[in-house]
């Protein structure tokens, strides 16, 4: 198609192909992984911005609710098959939140829209991708956030993740929408694409040098670990006559690995409380661990009678003496129920169990296991880079532990294990992820996966390890540089603006 035609279609169309090329961008992701899409959709978007009357709310809109519709369509399954609300209400729950997301990107293309007449040429570069990373920043905090799907989770296999050490998933991202930012403008473009190319091969070549720096170093002998991964069926898991049968299955299968110096259960493992459990398993367990010279940490539900809270727990077994980690990022709605005195009756209606955790936060997430101390992390938490890099320089490896059996068969298990793969990456350590139904895996300090369970299988992943010292440069600043470069970006626009406006 030449470029009149492209011009006339996206005029007569340009909703739909912002829908599509939110699509598109799905495929990006986990599990389909064609990481070119990643690009491909965002420049798609500034191609239509550029031959239509510009960005606006709508257009913005549309390739959200493309992206989200069709990247978290899993929320669906989730709510109808644990929920017992038919499959009507779980269709309308699903839709709205997918509305609400998409109007982070309808307030991208308004923003946009604000800048159009300024800087011409170099809007696709300087104001278009500052705004996006600034979007998706706001998008990961505001509301407890919702960072999934951010473009530089697409990234992890291409050049690009080399900046993930440096700038974190907000820095890849950046560099993914400069690049389609670059490409849109070299294909509309008439004037200054020898600079436009030049900058475009500099973006990637710097990213692919950056996958062959090491950022850390091995600080103590290899570690030999096993993961159980137990394939509890979400909807028997709390069944109080489950119980005993999965404790004996993760006891079992923990006997059969105590040559291992880690074992690692999943969240919530033990579906009880503590004290229900503690003198008639986990005290025989515990001693059993100490005889063999192992170290065990697992999921389990704690009491705080005082206080009359429960909290999603981790513990520690093997050393002279215990040690914990209790979530402090818990996922509204289905962990705790926001304005819970308006919204008390929805515990009920939803009927999820374990549904009003506390949370209970500590200066840094890091446990005691044997000779080191290490980074946790508990489902959801992995999503957020800027607070599980708090656990650094101290932690040697990481550990995070997750149900997903909420969502069965779809999407989120493998979006899920690819969030976990970039903080695995950000921070250059060894990342340790034991699911209740998968996909459990041990993840290498570049992002790569060096084992992988099946998803919803019985598995026992084993697999060694390296303990490492050392910080990247993104885990000792954060999202401070990337954000200082965005406002470096966006700056002359703002000025130009308020002068406009003055005017």
């Amino acid at each position: 198609m030449n470029d009149r035609g492209m011009t006339r279609l996206l005029l007569r169309m340009p909703a739909v192909s912002a829908l599509l090329a939110g699509g598109l961008t799905t495929l990006a992701f986990a599990p389909f992984d064609f990481w070119i899409m990643g690009v491909l959709g965002p420049m798609l978007l500034f191609l239509i911005w550029q031959k239509t009357a510009g960005p606006s709310f709508r257009s913005g809109f549309f390739y959200g609710f493309g992206l989200l519709g069709s990247g978290v369509s899993w929320l669906y399954v989730s709510i109808a098959q644990f929920g017992d609300l038919g499959w009507l209400f779980p269709l309308v729950i699903t839709l709205g939140f997918i509305l609400f997301i998409s109007l982070y990107y309808g307030l991208l293309g308004w923003l946009a829209r604000q800048f159009d007449g300024l800087f011409a040429g170099l809007k696709l570069v300087l104001i278009y991708p500052a705004l996006w990373v600034s979007m998706e920043w706001f998008r990961g905090w505001f509301l407890t956030g919702f960072p999934w799907l951010q473009p530089g989770y697409s990234q992890l296999d291409s050049p690009l993740a080399g900046y993930a050490p440096l700038l974190g998933v907000l820095g890849v991202s950046w560099m993914v929408l400069l690049t389609a930012g670059l490409l849109s403008d070299l294909l509309t473009g008439k004037t200054g694409r020898p600079w436009r190319a030049t900058l475009l091969l500099l973006i990637w070549l710097s990213g692919w040098w950056m996958t062959e720096l090491e950022w850390s170093r091995p600080a103590g002998e290899p570690l030999s670990v096993a993961l159980v991964q137990g394939n509890i069926p979400q909807a028997q898991k709390w069944l109080p006559e489950q119980l005993s049968p999965s404790l004996v299955l993760y006891a079992n299968l923990t006997k059969k690995n105590l040559d291992r110096d880690l074992i690692i259960w999943p969240e919530t493992a033990v579906s009880a409380f503590q004290f229900q459990v503690e003198e008639a398993f986990i005290v025989p367990l515990e001693r059993l661990i100490r005889e063999s010279g192992s170290n065990l940490v697992f999921g389990v539900v704690q009491m705080d009678a005082q206080r009359d809270n429960y909290y999603n727990a981790l513990v520690s077994l093997g050393n002279e003496e215990r040690d914990h980690y209790y979530k402090g990022h818990l996922v509204p709605f289905t962990e705790y129920l926001p304005f819970k005195s308006l919204l008390w009756p929805l515990v009920d209606l939803f009927t999820i169990p374990m549904s009003d955790f506390a949370a209970r936060q500590a200066p840094k997430p890091l446990m005691r296991v044997g000779d080191h101390t290490v980074g946790m992390s508990i489902c959801y938490e992995d999503a957020f880079g800027s607070e599980m890099i708090l656990a650094l320089p101290e932690a040697a490896y990481l550990i995070n532990v997750s149900n997903d059996a909420w969502f069965g068969d779809s999407l989120a298990p493998h979006q899920h294990l690819q969030i976990a793969r970039m903080r695995a990456l950000e921070s250059s350590r060894y990342l340790l992820r034991s699911t209740n139904t998968g996909v459990s895996a041990i993840i290498a300090p570049n992002g790569k996966l060096a084992a992988v369970s099946p998803l919803l299988e019985e598995d026992v992943l084993q697999g060694e390890i390296v303990p490492l010292s050392g910080q990247t440069p993104y885990a000792r600043s954060g999202n401070l540089v990337i954000l200082l470069l965005l406002l470096m970006s966006l700056t002359p626009a703002l000025v130009q603006l308020v002068r406009q406006r003055r005017g």
